[in-house]
């Protein structure tokens, strides 16, 4: 085998892609990525503008990230949850001074942090004195994890489907409508849940000013503001978190994904007045936080810092115009710095998935009429260009 050239991969007889399966993405075994690049095994390059669903936020192999957890790896690569190191540290000292939180609790993946932070919701008011606050209000179409907690979190049957009886106290609405928040909640509500921007629903931003009037009836009666950033968060809208847009502050969020480069790694912050009720043994992760990780969290929370945000704003406004000038079957964009949807007139998504990364292009669909991108935030004018002449031409031939 050459040397740096990953083997070939016998991809027609894998267990793990039949058990995925995902036809219209398994098709394809990625072995190297670059940049905004990736290359599967046959050797073809493609454009990645899904980056891992949001995950591989600075880019396929960053260096400054790639350093920091090559250099990790030559001191500690893991300790547990019985101790402190350096990189965890660092990492939560950046994280709270950029948000409003005041302790981060650190996990592997997003579906481990809100199912923390649903403990955490319960729990607070179980040690106020108030046992019988369980119900957590949720949203229709929402998507939080695939753990039972979670789960039961998510407003959407078909992912719930088969692995009941799934745990009691979720009440769901529709997202966005302020009439229908203000009949549910009341001074029996444990907490609001929700995402500043629901990704697994289409990348569907709320009404303007809904995230502050969730944020004043949880204050006027007593309940936790529960935000899952853990698509939008790290800088994918332009911010370092969704909320942010809005100036308004949460309770508890979560955040994964992008947050480590690609990375697994999870958080949970929140409020010294709530985060205080997780005393030793109420909760925990072995691998959470883990030094590699954290290590490579660091490193992109520096190049968000470095003058990335400011640059995704207008890569953003730079997406949405070409995406908006598609034409053919499309019917319009949606979404938030570089978190896009392109909406289509019928129903084509998958079929234009398939087209797209016949062409070089990673996109993936969300339904039948939505195609979702979200390429890392070092994605340039010429690629964002590149690719929205793919996806026209892949809608032209769907």
């Amino acid at each position: 085998m050459q040397r740096g050239r990953p083997r070939r991969v016998a991809r027609d007889d894998i267990a793990l892609l039949r058990w995925l399966g995902r036809s219209s993405h398994s098709a394809v075994a990625l072995v190297r990525g670059e940049g905004t690049y990736v290359w599967d095994a046959d050797g073809k390059r493609y454009l990645d503008f899904i980056g891992g669903i949001a995950t591989v936020s600075v880019g396929h192999a960053n260096a400054k990230v790639r350093d920091a957890v090559l250099e990790q790896t030559k001191l500690l690569w893991h300790a547990s949850n019985l101790y402190v190191t350096e990189p965890q540290v660092r990492l939560a000292e950046k994280l709270v001074r950029l948000s409003f939180a005041d302790r981060v609790f650190f996990c592997n993946s997003g579906a481990e942090a809100n199912e923390a932070m649903i403990k955490l919701a319960r729990h607070f008011h179980v040690v106020a004195g108030h046992a019988e606050r369980i119900e957590i209000v949720c949203m229709n179409n929402s998507f939080h994890g695939r753990t039972l907690g979670s789960l039961a979190a998510t407003g959407q049957p078909k992912y719930q489907q088969g692995f009941g009886p799934l745990p009691a106290g979720f009440r769901f609405l529709e997202y966005g409508e302020a009439k229908a928040l203000e009949a549910a909640v009341s001074d029996k509500t444990c907490a609001v849940l929700l995402e500043p921007l629901q990704g697994e629903a289409g990348v569907l931003p709320p009404p303007r000013g809904y995230l502050s009037r969730v944020r004043e009836l949880c204050t006027k009666h007593g309940a936790l503001m529960l935000l899952d950033e853990v698509q939008t968060g790290m800088g994918r809208t332009g911010a370092y978190f969704a909320h942010q847009h809005e100036r308004i502050e949460p309770d508890a969020m979560t955040l994964a994904k992008g947050i480590a480069g690609g990375v697994p790694l999870g958080a949970l912050l929140a409020r010294e007045d709530v985060a205080k009720v997780f005393t030793p043994g109420t909760h925990a992760s072995t691998f959470g936080g883990n030094p590699l990780a954290t290590a490579a969290a660091s490193a992109v929370m520096d190049l968000l810092a470095e003058g990335l945000l400011e640059r995704v704003q207008r890569a953003g406004e730079r997406l949405s115009m070409r995406l908006a000038g598609v034409g053919g079957r499309s019917s319009g964009e949606r979404g938030s710095g570089l978190l896009r949807a392109l909406l289509l007139s019928e129903d084509l998504a998958p079929k234009v998935v398939t087209k797209a990364r016949e062409l070089g292009l990673l996109v993936n669909a969300i339904g039948e009429r939505v195609v979702r991108l979200a390429p890392p935030l070092t994605v340039t004018d010429e690629e964002i260009d590149r690719a929205s002449e793919l996806l026209a031409e892949a809608v032209a031939k769907a």
